[in-house]
Order: C-alpha cells, then structure tokens, then sequence
C-alpha cells in the first residue's frame, strides 16, 4: 500500500488519525505505563491496555515494592476503566518461569550475577507480548520505559533518556532492530520523573502516588538466596572461605549468599585488611577473597551480543566507544574488538572494579546518547 504523502505522521509516526491507529500499552500496574495509557487515550488513538500476570499471585499479594504483583493487575484495570479503554490480564507464569526464573537461579548457582529483568524484556515483553500485541492487529507497543526511539538515517535507533537518572537504556541492550521498529516509549523525552507525576494528577490516575516498585518482581525484599534455597533446595550447600593466595579463613553456608565485590557480612573478622569476593568457584564450592586491587579489570569478555550500530559489527576490527558494565554506574570508555559477530573483547580504557560475570555490558555513543546494543558478561 502506498503511504499517503499528504497526511501528517501523528505522535507515534504513523500517517493516518489517532483513531485509526491502535496501541497496545504494556500496563504493569505503575504510574509510568499508567501515564503512558492515558496520555495516548486522551491524544484520541485505539488504546488496549495489556498487563502480564508473571507469578503466583498468592505470593504476590502479601509484598509490596515489587512490579506485576496482584495488587498491580488490579491497579492497571483500574486506569483502564478509569481512562475508557479495554484492558486484558494475560496469563505467563509459566513462560516466566522458564524464560527468566530458572534460567535466574541456574545463573546464580554456577557463581554469576544474573539481571533477569533484561532476559524478561528479551524473552517476554519484547517477545511473547509483543507478539500477542500484533496478534491484536496493534500498529505498534508502547511501554513506560525511560528510553527514546528516534528515527535515523538508517531507521529507528535507541537512545538514553532525557533524565539520565531515570534511563533504562542498560535493561533494554538486547531490543533487536525489527523490535525497535514496532515499539514505541513516550516518556524517554520528559526532563524528570516530577513531569510524569504532574501528568498522572492532570488525569486524575488513582496510581498519580504509587511509589516506585524497587526489588525485582519475584525477589521479596532483594533476598536473592531465600528465592535460589526454594528453587533450588541443594543450593546452600556449605564450603571454605579462601584467601587468594590460598589460605583458608573459614566456612561458608552456601556461595548463593556472596556476590562478586561483596565487603560485608563475610563471616571473616579480626583481619586487619579489608577483604572482598573475588571470585567464586562453584565446582569447589569455594568463595575467594582478596584485597581490592583483584577486583579490578580492564578485559571484559562478552557474548550474546545484540548490535544495533548501522553497518556489522565485524566490519571494524575495533570500535572506539563506552561502556557499562553495571546498572548503577555511568559509561565508560573502552574499545571493544569483535570476534564473531555475537562475541566479543571489551577493554576499557581504566579499569573497573567488581565486573561480574551475568551482568550485561551495554555499548554507547561516547559523548552521545545513542545505544549500540550489548552482550552478557562471561568469564572467558
């Protein structure tokens, strides 16, 4: 079909009304997506608000702090009816649990600090709903992410969000092209949170003062191990406590209790220089400790990469950009040399502390805000 030249593209780039345009807005019970609901109703288009049930409710009911919980499912209908506009609850436990949990509690026993919430994005949001989202004959999905999708020479590209304290651009590295091209994130370009607050109150949501959910959705109160013990009974298994030049400080009850660059809580007093995980090896059960030096890095391996630069990757022998290698600190710069076009070397310029294998090294734009994807931290 030829696209009418005449008629202007609407706010979410389509030539055609509002009306004739339908959304699918992945609604977890939040004020982000609520607002994200709202607006786009109120802007006139053919809203269907979808909200994934991802666990047992039964647990869910009893936590708060926490996304997709039973009191969100019921909060999201809300909105929807508030706001006028369908809404449907789909069932995903068990695609959850496959997807993402247990791939969560295998990651952690083998010694790795998995982010399950970019394996939900990859592997259900982006995926399963986005294809029920089409299934409903949607021209596009919308979600509350603070993220920006902006069109290119090339078509569309991911890019951080105005408010860099708020941008999730680290969770979502491994939205593929083809879904970059579907989705759609209206509050990438709000200045601050405070603005999507004003919008929730301007329409009246019953969720306008909802906190921020914090932990991960089926992680009570960030207790990762209590969740790893019930997946996995055999998971606390006791070992030694190893220094890293061999000697043995004490016992463990479990690997599942220690992370890498973990300080606290080592049951090892009375030394004079502090200690940190260094590493874990899970085949010995053993938890290594060192000074803070051995934390430091400047290799990184990486796999699983999802590329989202113009030309292939492998078409440089190296590129100079940034990276994170954690959510929580700012990019930094690196060359990354690709080996395949899913593997590759990161080497960062200076060295990083406490980089974990599990966790995603996501590539930016240095001095820029456009994401050229990522891949999963491994040890080599």
């Amino acid at each position: 079909m030829a696209l009418d030249t005449d008629t202007p593209l609407n706010s979410l780039g389509f030539a055609k009304a509002p009306a004739d345009t339908r959304v699918v807005v992945a609604m977890s019970g939040g004020v982000d997506s609520s607002v994200v609901a709202a607006v786009l109703a109120d802007e006139g288009y053919d809203v269907v608000g979808v909200t994934l049930q991802l666990y047992d409710h039964g647990a869910a009911l009893a936590k708060k702090g926490a996304c997709c919980a039973g009191l969100d499912i019921h909060d999201a209908r809300r909105v929807a009816e508030e706001r006028g506009f369908p809404h449907y609850v789909l069932d995903y436990e068990n695609i959850f649990k496959d997807a993402v949990i247990d791939e969560f509690a295998d990651s952690y026993l083998a010694g790795a600090t998995p982010v399950p919430c970019i394996r939900c994005n990859e592997r259900v949001k982006f995926k399963d709903l986005l294809e029920t989202a089409r299934d409903l004959d949607a021209d596009c999905m919308a979600t509350g992410h603070y993220i920006q999708r902006k069109v290119g020479a090339n078509g569309p590209e991911l890019h951080s969000a105005e408010d860099s304290a708020r941008d999730q651009s680290y969770f979502l590295f491994s939205t593929t092209p083809e879904q970059l091209d579907y989705l759609r994130f209206p509050l990438g370009h709000l200045p601050s949170k405070a603005e999507t607050r004003a919008l929730a109150a301007k329409y009246g949501l019953s969720v306008a003062d909802k906190p921020d959910s914090q932990d991960i959705c089926f992680v009570p109160n960030g207790n990762y191990a209590a969740v790893i013990e019930k997946l996995r009974p055999d998971a606390a298994d006791p070992g030694e406590i190893v220094h890293a030049d061999g000697r043995v400080l004490g016992q463990h009850d479990g690997i599942i209790h220690y992370t890498i660059g973990q300080r606290r809580g080592l049951g090892i007093g009375g030394l004079s220089d502090p200690l940190y995980v260094v590493r874990l090896d899970v085949d010995k059960r053993q938890v290594i400790v060192g000074p803070k030096e051995l934390l430091a890095t400047r290799t990184v391996p990486v796999r699983e990469i999802n590329w989202l630069g113009d030309v292939p990757l492998t078409s440089q022998s190296d590129w100079h950009i940034s990276v994170k290698v954690r959510s929580t600190r700012p990019p930094r710069e690196a060359i990354l040399r690709p080996i395949t076009e899913t593997t590759a070397t990161v080497e960062l310029l200076d060295a990083e502390e406490g980089v974990s294998p599990g966790q995603a090294c996501v590539f930016y734009e240095t001095g820029g805000s456009r994401i050229f994807g990522g891949g999963w931290i491994w040890r080599g």
